[in-house]
């Protein structure tokens, strides 16, 4: 009997394991805040918190006004975005995965990373926020989408998805993006072009209090909506002519799908640039959990991917402290480590 056997044979197992992961999740948060440039102790950072949500404190407060600021200001939205960013990213690839049937299918191997990316640049160094604060991530989710339904495009043969050509389109998508991405940045300010870089290889440093509502609502809906896929999730991973036979409109699912991890992404790399590979491996470890029923899949994949994130990002911002690590080097390695390990297993 294998491990995801075993956890899901009995429902109060898989509700167990929910339970530990969300635990893990919520201490790993209030840990991840003690990290940085300026550690800050656990039972400090506890105190600040209940002091910002309860009120309750010791009077007078046992820490000082730069404590406060770094706990509150800095880190626990950083944290917070995190936890969303992983989340949403785990979420897409584990959907995607399914929806082409593509075992190493991601947003970022299939272009929707750089397409969000390029939509971004675009603005940043060349259009503006005509639309106020709306504009980036409707270019981003314009990007991400413009790519993923080129990869569908190339990928499609007789009317059928080919999996070889869909890795393959990605790849080229991924990487005719990421040019213009690069001429726009050398043809752009040089001024801007080197905080754009920074953003370009992904990172948490953006986050603020105020910026948390779009990705959370984006994240809860995503979430909801394809949850509520589960269903449909399994027919695809079955085949088109399965899925047909059962009834399920193939393409307009596999159009949802697109749309909902379009958006997701399109928000996520104007937040926190181009983070790739989490949505790969992620969900492959959810798997040797608890199968590829979807319906149990994706909250495990979720919970998963917010805690490798916010350890990565710990990991990215102690390395070489007091400078950041781009998270999105440290995914990158992360991942192409996996990769090789699937390719090797076959």
């Amino acid at each position: 009997m294998t491990l995801a056997q075993w956890l899901t044979e009995h429902p109060r197992r898989y509700t167990g394991l929910l339970i530990t992961l969300t635990l893990v999740l919520l201490m790993s948060c209030l840990v991840c805040i003690t990290f940085g440039a300026a550690p800050v102790p656990l039972n400090r950072v506890m105190d600040i918190l209940m002091f910002k949500l309860f009120g309750a404190s010791e009077n007078p407060p046992l820490w000082t006004a730069g404590q406060e600021t770094i706990v509150w200001l800095i880190r626990t939205p950083r944290v917070l975005l995190g936890v969303l960013a992983g989340a949403g990213l785990a979420l897409i690839g584990s959907v995607l995965q399914a929806a082409t049937r593509n075992p190493l299918a991601d947003p970022h191997l299939l272009g929707a990373t750089s397409g969000a990316t390029l939509g971004a640049v675009i603005v940043v160094m060349h259009v503006g926020e005509v639309l106020g604060t709306l504009t980036l991530p409707l270019a981003a989710f314009v990007g991400s989408l413009v790519s993923l339904c080129l990869v569908l495009w190339l990928a499609s043969h007789k009317g059928r998805l080919d999996s070889q050509r869909l890795l393959l389109g990605g790849v080229a998508v991924s990487f005719v993006m990421m040019a213009i991405a690069n001429l726009s940045l050398f043809l752009g300010d040089h001024r801007a072009s080197s905080s754009v870089l920074f953003w370009m290889l992904g990172g948490l440093g953006l986050a603020r209090w105020e910026l948390l509502v779009v990705p959370l609502i984006t994240v809860l809906s995503g979430w909801v909506l394809l949850q509520g896929l589960g269903r449909s999730l399994n027919a695809l991973m079955g085949g088109d002519q399965t899925a047909t036979s059962l009834g399920l409109q193939v393409r307009n699912v596999r159009l949802l799908v697109f749309l909902i991890a379009s958006l997701m992404t399109g928000v996520l790399v104007a937040l926190c640039g181009s983070i790739g590979f989490v949505g790969l491996m992620v969900p492959h470890i959810a798997r040797r959990l608890v199968g590829s029923e979807h319906r149990r899949l994706l909250p495990v994949a979720t919970l998963l991917g917010a805690l490798l994130m916010i350890w990565v990002d710990v990991v990215s911002r102690t390395l070489i402290a007091p400078e950041d690590l781009p998270i999105g080097i440290a995914t990158a390695l992360l991942g192409g480590l996996f990769f090789i390990f699937m390719m090797k297993r076959g």
